[in-house]
């Protein structure tokens, strides 16, 4: 199995993203439309503005009907909670919205949807049912080391999850002697545990995997497993005697990597009872946008009307600024004394 790209990790459901391109709206494979709601305000950043509100596996996305370039995805494990509040819509008035508070990237955003037709608890229901489900479920997405992954010498399965082989006799290389255990091998993960204790084990699940193949060892010819970087980037090794088995094991690993990549199984399961429109009738058709980017990086940053301050009642110590000649306060990281004048001047 060659290297996965880091551009292709899964990513959806771990950012906060703003005015993404319209091909990144599109379900990426195992992603699946669980409720929509076609007459949703974006009130903190777009009041005034009706626009489609989709709530899939993993996250959260609102676009505006006029302008889909105004777009927002929100992944679900960047919540941090989710509220009703009463909020000022353009096109409401005051009434209750949705509030829901995000962290990404060590920064706040919050959001305020209103849906525009009353008397539709829809909105709250939805997005609180999938979030819940969504936490629930994290064993099928999140490297897991030391996890309460064994019962009796049998394997806690996860509903969905099927097991496809046990191997025994696998040594795991994290330490100087080795430690023999056993291998897991399922349609969603695969996981290893010690024999003498099975506390000592690792729940690799496939979308998590960057490479896996075959190297030489101070222990001999080994397994090598690498994480990708947002699941800590571990590289693990395991030992197979013979080197025949070895390949075998690394051989179904490939076969079952391959099947789960077409169609990835990330566990939340959660059905509306009002029958959903056809997803073709809700994507959003891409246009190639005749606009010229003088420069990616100057935007007037979307995410500004979206920031979320908790501690603003507290000034940061003031500092000397040598360009303005004045004493400041101090900037914030990831931002510059010119980013904040491009947002004041907007």
């Amino acid at each position: 199995m060659d290297k996965t790209s880091e551009s292709n990790r899964l990513w959806e459901d771990r950012d906060v993203r703003f005015d993404v391109p319209l091909s990144h709206l599109k379900m990426r494979p195992g992603e699946r439309l669980i409720d929509h709601l076609d007459s949703i305000e974006d009130t903190k950043g777009n009041n005034g503005e009706r626009g489609r509100l989709m709530v899939t596996n993993l996250r959260i996305m609102w676009h505006s009907k006029i302008f889909p370039q105004i777009n927002l995805s929100i992944g679900f494990s960047c919540i941090v909670d989710v509220t009703t509040r009463t909020a000022k819509s353009k096109l409401r008035g005051t009434t209750e919205a949705l509030y829901i508070l995000t962290r990404c990237n060590n920064t706040r955003f919050e959001f305020i949807f209103t849906n525009l037709v009353t008397g539709n608890p829809r909105l709250y229901t939805s997005v609180l049912a999938v979030m819940r489900a969504y936490e629930t479920t994290k064993m099928y997405r999140d490297l897991k080391l030391r996890g309460a992954l064994i019962a009796n010498k049998t394997l806690r399965l996860l509903p969905l999850e099927e097991v496809y082989d046990k191997v025994n006799g696998v040594w795991n290389l994290s330490s100087d002697q080795g430690n023999l255990g056993s291998f897991y091998i399922t349609n969603v993960r695969l996981v290893w545990h010690a024999e003498i204790n099975e506390s000592f084990n690792v729940s690799i699940p496939y979308i998590q995997m960057r490479a896996v193949k075959i190297r030489d060892s101070k222990f001999g010819t080994a397994l090598v497993i690498e994480s990708m970087k947002n699941a800590g980037g571990y590289v693990l090794g395991f030992r197979i005697d013979p080197v025949e088995k070895l390949n075998e094991v690394m051989k179904e690993i490939h076969s079952l990597y391959r099947v789960y990549s077409a169609n990835p199984i990330f566990g939340v399961q959660y059905q509306v009872e009002d029958r959903l429109e056809p997803l073709e009738e809700l994507t959003v058709q891409y246009e190639e946008d005749d606009i010229e980017i003088t420069d990616d990086n100057a935007s007037s940053d979307a995410f500004v009307a979206y920031y979320a301050d908790h501690n603003k009642d507290k000034d940061e110590e003031p500092v000397f600024c040598e360009k303005l000649g004045l004493a400041i306060e101090n900037i914030k990281e990831g931002f510059t004394l010119e980013s904040l004048w491009e947002v004041t001047g907007i």
